[in-house]
Parts: structure tokens; sequence; C-alpha cells
């Protein structure tokens, strides 16, 4: 019988540029071996207090879209009173009340439940940190 519940820890390398990075991928593999067909949860989780989680469109354009209007909110100045790293490295800090560090997404018969065009993707504005983990964690019924 498979656990309830799983986890793993992925390690994403986002350099030293802003970067969208998409998952998807990652989530539908830990979901191949995790799942075995149930329904369930799947979270996705960043613990840094520098990057977020966030499902949408890419490759049309979106994620650099994405990017943009993160840097109209969020210009990275020196506005920001959290004033270490890089010029307007606060921005950064305050990107999570933005675009939050976790998604819980709904898993049916072992896969995803996406819409045709989402993406699970992580958003990393902060140059400062070039290494990123992401937990995967699965929650299904018996």
């Amino acid at each position: 019988m498979p656990d309830a519940f799983n986890t793993r820890v992925l390690s994403v390398a986002t350099g030293s540029a802003e970067r969208i990075v998409d998952l998807t991928r990652d989530c539908e593999s830990f979901l191949r071996e995790v799942a075995a067909g149930r329904d369930g949860l799947l979270n996705v989780f960043v613990p840094h207090a520098t990057a977020g989680i966030a499902v949408i469109e890419t490759g049309a354009g979106s994620d650099d879209d994405l990017l943009t209007a993160l840097h109209t909110l969020l210009p990275a100045d020196d506005r920001w009173q959290h004033r270490h790293g890089s010029p307007g490295h606060g921005r950064d800090h305050v990107l999570p009340a933005l675009v939050p560090p976790h998604a819980t997404l709904p898993v049916l018969g072992g896969q995803l439940d996406l819409g045709t065009w989402q993406s699970v993707c992580l958003v990393d504005t902060n140059r400062d940190n070039p290494d990123r983990r992401v937990r995967l964690s699965f929650l299904g019924g018996r």
C-alpha cells in the first residue's frame, strides 16, 4: 500500500539572473513515483524568503510578462529598507507577498489537474542566491 504522505526536495540552479523555472515536469515525475493513481494534493513549497511559486502559462511570453510586472511593482532601486545584497535586493524580500512561496494543487488519478496552459513555476528575482530548494509533498488517499 502506498504511503499517504511523500515528499522530495528538488535542487534548482537559478543562476545570477532573474528567472522563472518551469517545475511541471518535476512535479509530474514525482507524482508518477508516489501517487500510484491516487487522488490527493500536491504542495509545492520554496523555503526561501526571496522566491515564490506561480501557476502560469509559460513559453508564450507570460513568464517574461510576469517578470516585467514584478519590475513595475517592485523596482530594483534604493527605496527599500532591507538593504543588504545587490542594489534593490529589498524588493526580493517583498516578492513572496505577491508571489507566495507555495501552491497546493489537485491530483486526480495520480496526475496534476492543471488547465491546458498552466505550468507550475519557481519565480526567483534574487540574483544573489543562485541555488534554490523546492519541496514537493504529496498527500493522497489510501
